[in-house]
């Protein structure tokens, strides 16, 4: 039988943790949780389960999932962020899956369902949201820009759709979601200081708009009623933040 590592990476998680590790109980023949020093319960919590348990500096989320995909022991990873939980179905496909001989050139994805302030969210652009989240180390790593990492598969991997959803635990509060806007927008001006300061003027004008069109009316945001339309809102208004941040950047180190 196939044998699964699920790999997670924490920093004051203490409010989700536990939920993720139960869900991965009947699936992961190992469970590695690289932690950045929480300063709260996760780390307690994550030591009443039978896992691996590694305190290493964060140096960015792409960094921290592939230090973490290094300790692990078995090829097939099954990766979660802490506020993730896997669903009955998609485990019960993964238990599939698992019975099938193993294959370094085959990835899975898997799509993900938002629980935003208490609300399972099917539209705004927030769904199906599809991930690679299991596949063979061998033939993928984590890659794309801070913090918006993404799987990055070498060449010759085919991707196969997993049944069931990977339920995602956002947000408990619209405040939570606009601080974490205000600092991922940072991280990602930061990450993007090589743009041509025109071309990211022109984005800071238009991308909010075209993005809250997009999720609003095009992928059926309203139809998620009223935290839809503050999902839609907070998304246009994330795009003008990074871009806003970005062009400071650039007249800066013009100066």
């Amino acid at each position: 039988m196939m044998k699964i590592s699920a790999a997670i990476i924490t920093y004051n998680e203490e409010r989700n943790i536990q939920r993720c590790l139960e869900s991965l109980q009947a699936v992961a023949d190992e469970i590695v949780v690289v932690d950045s020093f929480s300063e709260d319960r996760t780390k307690q919590i994550c030591q009443n389960f039978d896992l691996t348990f590694i305190e290493n500096p964060f140096e960015g989320h792409i960094q921290q999932k592939n230090f973490a995909l290094d300790q692990t022991k078995y090829d097939m990873i099954l990766s979660l962020d802490a506020d993730e939980a896997l669903s009955d179905k998609l485990k019960k496909s993964i238990l599939e899956i698992k019975t099938q001989p193993e294959n370094e050139n085959q990835a899975f994805s898997v799509n993900r369902l938002t629980n935003y302030c208490g609300k399972w969210i099917y539209h705004s652009g927030w769904y199906p949201d599809r991930k690679v989240r299991l596949w063979n180390k061998k033939s993928g790593e984590w890659g794309g820009v801070n913090p918006h990492d993404k799987v990055v598969l070498f060449d010759n991997t085919t991707v196969r759709q997993l049944k069931g959803d990977l339920l995602h635990y956002s947000y408990y509060s619209i405040e939570e979601h606009i601080l974490q806007i205000n600092k991922f927008s940072s991280i990602a001006a930061n990450a993007m200081k090589d743009k041509q300061k025109a071309l990211v003027l022109t984005k800071m004008l238009f991308s909010p708009l075209v993005r809250f069109l997009r999720d609003y009316i095009f992928k059926g945001g309203f139809r998620d009623g009223f935290y839809g339309f503050i999902i839609c809102r907070n998304s246009a208004y994330s795009r003008f933040l990074r871009y806003g941040k970005l062009y400071q950047l650039l007249v800066k180190n013009e100066k």
